[in-house]
C-alpha cells in the first residue's frame, strides 16, 4: 500500500493501481482521461521512482523531467508527491 499526497493532504493507492481517483481527491484537475490533454499534468516533488514507466501517451505530450499526467500513472510502491 502506498500513498498519493500533496503538502496539506494524503490518499492511499493500493501498489500496481492507478493513481486517478487518488489524484482526483486531492483536488487535480481532469478533462479529457485519456492522456491527450494535459490537463491532469502535475509536478512530481518526491517519490518519482515510485511510478511505473511513462505510458505511451505521456512520452508523446514531450513532458518535462519531473512531470506526469496523473490519468496514465500507476503507482509501484511507496509514496508519492505531487504539486499541481
Amino acid at each position: 500500500m502506498g500513498f498519493l499526497k500533496t503538502d496539506k493532504k494524503k490518499v492511499e493507492v493500493k501498489d500496481g493501481d492507478k493513481v486517478i481517483k487518488a489524484a482526483e481527491k486531492l483536488g487535480v484537475p481532469f478533462s479529457c482521461r485519456e492522456g491527450i490533454c494535459g490537463t491532469c499534468k502535475v509536478k512530481v516533488v518526491d517519490g518519482y521512482d515510485n511510478l511505473a514507466e511513462k505510458t505511451s501517451n505521456e512520452e508523446f505530450m514531450d513532458l518535462k523531467k519531473n512531470e506526469r499526467l496523473m490519468c496514465q500513472c500507476k503507482l509501484k510502491s511507496g509514496e508519492v508527491k505531487i504539486k499541481f
